[in-house]
């Protein structure tokens, strides 16, 4: 699986952005998918996951009620929309696969990023 994200731009606080994850493959489907970030000094951290049935979605703290991750099988792509945007959302956006699901963490095919810069 191949992936690549997209929908990253700069947008002042309170502003809104979507991005998206196009999948290459027939086996989309198969996979739940999960959106991280990482801002500059620090660690990767999970932001929401979606299972491979669009049925179920997890989320961190830091962004419940502000984001919405959602699929499409069909067109083969995640989303994330993203709400009410803070400057602490400035983060590089990655997308990813779970072959195995996303309760276990373990994620096996990652996109190239996207960036997202929020202005206060």
């Amino acid at each position: 699986v191949q992936l690549q994200a997209s929908g990253g731009g700069l947008v002042q606080a309170g502003g809104s952005l979507r991005l998206s994850c196009a999948a290459s493959g027939r086996t989309f489907n198969t996979y739940d998918m999960g959106w991280f970030r990482q801002a500059p000094g620090k660690e990767r951290e999970f932001v929401a996951a979606v299972t491979w049935s669009g049925f179920s979605t997890t989320y961190a703290d830091s962004v419940k009620g502000r984001f919405t991750i959602s699929r499409n099988n069909v067109k083969n792509t995640v989303y994330l929309q993203m709400n009410s945007l803070k400057p602490e959302d400035t983060a590089v956006y990655y997308c990813a696969a779970s072959k195995g699901g996303a309760l276990t963490g373990l994620y096996d095919y990652w996109g190239q990023g996207t960036q997202v810069t929020v202005s206060s």
